[in-house]
């Protein structure tokens, strides 16, 4: 018996059905199983400890929604086997709840948390004729992946290339290859060591994390400032191990001034806009570039093409010049990238 093509190892699931589908646990452990596997209903009512006859009309259900296919038939006995199969190799269910009052559309962006982005968004909310942008803070890894499986229209990164110094480009062909895809520049950033006021544990570097007296307040796996500073580490011999709270993530940068501010942690890595709201000093590292990606051919839609074009406004400029160690010297520019 042949297994079922899988042309996607997974696939995402958008529609409010899906989800009501899977609300029924016999349904869920049926594809469960049938994604390890093809099963008869005989075999599938051994594993859930049931009759076939209670399972027939869940497997049915399935396979109409398009998330089991019947993938052979043996006749043995005098009866007919059918084996079914799930139809990817795993899925992931993807369901955003947007307002209902949105006749201009909406921008879902995955991706690293930003300042910037959120400034961006609750303007765009006021302003007539201009879509809704919702964010999902996630880490520039994981918004590039889910950009990738459609989960979203843009994706937030900021992501540092070890071998060509490069950010984001190098990431984005690797994930999207055979694809025209563009870096749009939302904006420059500082990010550095975030500590209490006045600096009272005298931290200056990374090096300084180390010490047994210092915590640490990481970001999450996959998160551009994560990346920057596991390579730093690297360059520098350092042991995350040697690091005290160095597997201790939080996922924003306004998480982690706040965790520096009520004495979870001594130092934080993350944006200079991050500390004003707490009251923090701040400890500048490097300049990073922010860029929105998107694929090319998504340029000159009625959904994007607005947000695009006000990207390169000096009212959206002045909106990113506001915040601490941002430089919005070439916000709204495009950066074409071959995969």
């Amino acid at each position: 018996m042949s297994e079922l093509p899988f042309e996607h190892r997974i696939r995402a699931l958008h529609k409010f059905e899906y989800l009501k589908l899977l609300a029924d646990n016999n349904r869920l452990m049926i594809l469960r199983h049938l994604m390890a596997g093809p099963a008869t209903l005989s075999q599938l009512s051994k594993l859930l400890s049931t009759y076939p006859a209670r399972l027939r009309h869940h497997v049915k259900l399935l396979e109409e929604a398009g998330l089991v296919a019947l993938t052979n038939t043996r006749v043995g006995q005098g009866f007919v086997e059918k084996f079914y199969q799930a139809t990817a190799r795993a899925f992931v269910v993807n369901l955003t709840l947007l307002p209902v009052s949105l006749p201009i559309g909406a921008i879902v962006v995955w991706g690293s948390d930003d300042l910037a982005l959120e400034r961006l968004a609750a303007h765009l909310h006021e302003m007539d004729g201009m879509p809704d942008l919702f964010t999902l803070p996630v880490g520039s890894l994981d918004g590039l992946i889910a950009l990738r499986q459609g989960l979203c229209q843009l994706a937030g990164c900021h992501l540092l290339d070890a071998e060509t110094g490069e950010y984001n480009s190098a990431h984005v062909r690797r994930l999207f290859p055979g694809q025209e895809m563009l870096l749009v520049t939302l904006a420059y950033r500082q990010q550095g060591l975030m500590v209490a006021p006045g600096n009272p544990l005298a931290v200056h570097s990374l090096a300084d994390l180390t010490r047994e007296d210092v915590r640490f307040a990481n970001r999450l796996r996959g998160a551009g400032t994560r990346v920057w500073l596991d390579l730093q580490l690297r360059q520098l011999e350092i042991s995350p191990l040697e690091i005290r709270g160095y597997e201790t993530a939080w996922r924003t940068h306004l998480q982690v001034a706040e965790a520096v501010a009520t004495g979870q942690a001594d130092v934080g890595l993350g944006v200079k806009a991050a500390v004003r709201p707490f009251q923090l000093d701040f400890i500048p590292l490097f300049e990073e570039r922010y860029d929105l990606v998107l694929p090319a051919q998504a340029v000159g839609g009625a959904l994007l093409q607005p947000l695009l074009d006000f990207l390169q406004t000096e009212q959206f400029r002045n909106l990113v010049d506001q915040l601490d160690g941002y430089d919005s010297r070439q916000s709204g520019q495009v950066l074409k990238v071959e995969g």
